[in-house]
């Protein structure tokens, strides 16, 4: 099932924004462009698939792949990808045990869907994007009756750490939660002293999913080819926020 949305564009054109399945080879290699173009650019991170133009791994074909294009201009602008239970008991892992040791994973109590990858091209970050997105993520969530949804979003490293520490601050107050899951970063943070009046913005994906009732379940794990500090995230569905959930389409 797709969503569609109205976006004004700066020319006051109404943007068509339609959520789509991509289940094509083509439409896959669009999706890992558009990821290309978004994490090369904000983050310098180091792609497989670089040479080619493309963001790309082993994870991919084992994946569900969804996204958001622009009906007016016929351009893939937002895309995720999606890991279940049963998909990552064939690889032997989810992509996040890469990053972190998953404490607990095995005791959650219902089935589990990972999402990852997920990126916004610069133009499109705004609520209505998000929310055709989210729309479409919420009917995989319903359709497959997943109980969790579970990933990592990211901040950026590149002042060396100040904006993650000031972020984990407060994340750690307000969202940390180990009870179902304790996820235990491989690659800690380098140790920082900041002040504890520095103030940084959350960015828009972490903060989306602190909004729809996500918890962290410890302390980020440094991606080094991507130049991120990543926080684990877990989302028990029956917990979404109820002022958010009328967005991402899903009972609670």
């Amino acid at each position: 099932m797709t969503q569609n949305a109205m976006a004004p564009e700066r020319s006051n054109t109404p943007r068509r924004l339609q959520a789509e399945r991509l289940t094509t080879p083509r439409a896959l290699r669009e999706a890992q462009a558009l990821r290309f173009r978004v994490f090369s650019a904000e983050f310098d991170a180091k792609l497989k698939g670089a040479e080619l133009g493309l963001d790309m791994d082993d994870y991919d074909l084992h994946c569900r792949h969804i996204g958001v294009r622009d009906l007016n201009s016929g351009e893939l602008v937002a895309t995720t990808r999606l890991l279940d239970h049963q998909a990552a008991a064939g690889l032997g892992r989810f992509y996040s045990e890469e990053e972190f040791a998953l404490h607990g994973l095995r005791h959650l109590q219902g089935p589990v869907l990972e999402i990852g990858r997920t990126c916004v091209d610069a133009a499109y970050r705004n609520g209505g994007t998000i929310a055709v997105l989210w729309a479409e993520l919420a009917e995989v969530l319903n359709e497959g009756g997943y109980r969790y949804l579970m990933g990592c979003a990211s901040i950026p490293m590149q002042d060396g750490g100040i904006q993650a520490q000031a972020i984990m601050q407060r994340l750690r107050e307000r969202y940390l939660c180990t009870e179902n899951l304790r996820a235990e970063p491989k690659t800690p943070l380098p140790s920082l002293e900041i002040s504890g009046n520095v103030i940084a913005e959350m960015p828009p994906l972490l903060k989306a999913y602190m909004r729809l009732g996500a918890k962290i379940c410890g302390e980020p794990c440094w991606d080094k080819d991507f130049q991120v500090a990543d926080v684990f995230i877990l989302l028990k569905r029956d917990e979404l926020c109820p002022r958010y959930a009328k967005h991402f389409k899903a009972a609670v």
